[in-house]
């Protein structure tokens, strides 16, 4: 203590003119607007650059999950080239980037909840990109979504981890299907169910997508069977569903567009009426 208080004693003027100047500065700021402006750009300027290095360094950091899914996405496609027997990849992939009914458009998950009741994404895509409700919403790994709103340069997602949520999706092995569902408890599990009693269960067994609506193709994975139970009043399996995808670490997805759902809605709403 006595040291600082020597140190004031010794520097008392050189301290002085340096509390005089920094007032001196402030009041020059603050009672002028071009100062004041001139200031405030600095200081926007150097804190864009702190934020921006900070970017740059927690992208970097993420290269190697970034550089996983490639390499996942990359497996699929040789799958597909090398190996024609793999049908869920051959459809998964043929669909997504050769065939004629489905376009995909890839997308940035910029906001992403899933410890609500019911979780919604935004995506960095909107309609100036010709995103529209009911579009699906693919990760490299399976089934994230459904788009719900759109702007013109956003759109939001109904999550598969939503309660409100419900796609068609079957077993892999026996092409029986039923409801995907989330009752709201773990973001690693979703629920599949009305799978009737007859059908085969395995833990372990892949669950896809159904191909029953106009939004998903058919052969989209979307999990394993962690575990089953049987609703004896109703005779039917509720399903308890692995996702291969983290929904709480989302970033690169895919938007699907299916270029012939309005001429399929259209005849299914005339052959209800």
């Amino acid at each position: 203590m006595q040291q600082i208080i020597n140190f004031i004693i010794r520097n008392k003027s050189f301290l002085l003119y340096l509390l005089l100047f920094s007032l001196a500065f402030v009041f020059t700021i603050q009672s002028h607007s071009y100062h004041k402006s001139k200031f405030i750009n600095s200081a926007n300027f150097l804190s864009g650059g702190i934020y921006n290095s900070i970017n740059d360094a927690s992208e970097y950091l993420n290269l190697r999950t970034q550089n996983t899914l490639l390499q996942e996405e990359n497996n699929q496609l040789k799958s597909i080239l090398f190996n024609k027997t793999d049908t869920i990849s051959k459809t998964f992939i043929d669909s997504t980037y050769s065939g004629t009914s489905y376009k995909f458009s890839p997308a940035v998950v910029i906001k992403n909840s899933y410890s609500l009741s019911n979780n919604v994404l935004l995506l960095n895509k909107g309609r100036r990109d010709s995103i529209q409700q009911d579009f699906g919403v693919v990760s490299p790994k399976g089934l994230v979504g459904i788009v719900d709103k759109t702007s013109k340069k956003y759109a939001t997602v109904i999550s598969i981890l939503n309660t409100s949520s419900r796609i068609s999706a079957q077993l892999k092995k026996s092409n029986h299907f039923g409801s995907l569902i989330w009752n709201g408890k773990s973001p690693y599990l979703v629920q599949l169910t009305e799978i009737p009693k007859i059908a085969p269960i395995v833990v372990g067994d892949t669950i896809i997508t159904s191909g029953r609506s106009s939004i998903f193709p058919k052969n989209i994975p979307i999990g394993t069977i962690d575990s089953f139970n049987l609703d004896t009043s109703q005779n039917y399996y509720v399903i308890h569903i692995r996702l291969f995808n983290d929904m709480t670490s989302l970033e690169h997805v895919y938007i699907i567009e299916n270029k012939d759902a309005n001429e399929i809605n259209a005849l299914i709403n005339n052959t209800n009426e």
